[in-house]
């Protein structure tokens, strides 16, 4: 989420099973109060609409691809095998073997993106 311009607190992944109810009133009372200390989209982050936009659809375009995508089928067959899933191996694993895929694929896109005029478009 940083590098297509956006908060990564924005972003939360929590676990509550069924059974849990009050914990996950509590988890999505926290998470909408942090989203509201931060603002629309794109303020807190301190960048216009239009490159949150064009981020954004690069962003996208960029998970969407086929290099991409078996990239972090390799990344989730390597952890399978050394079984490593604590968050501090996935995201070592991730700066490792995802992420400057990730942004050169954006650059591209992003490219592509304002050479083809596309951001108006949509």
């Amino acid at each position: 989420m940083e590098v297509a311009g956006v908060k990564p607190e924005r972003l939360a992944l929590e676990w509550a099973s069924a059974a849990e109810a009050p914990l996950f009133v509590e988890l999505i009372t926290n998470f909408t109060n942090r989203l509201k200390e931060l603002g629309p989209l794109g303020k807190a982050e301190g960048i216009s609409q239009e490159e949150l936009k064009l981020k954004l659809l690069a962003a996208r375009s960029a998970v969407e691809s086929v290099r991409l995508r078996t990239r972090f089928a390799k990344l989730a067959q390597d952890l399978r095998r050394g079984n490593g899933y604590a968050p501090e191996v996935i995201e070592a694993k991730m700066a490792e073997k995802v992420n400057d895929a990730i942004l050169r694929e954006i650059a591209k896109q992003e490219k592509t993106i304002v050479e083809r005029g596309m951001l108006n478009a949509e």
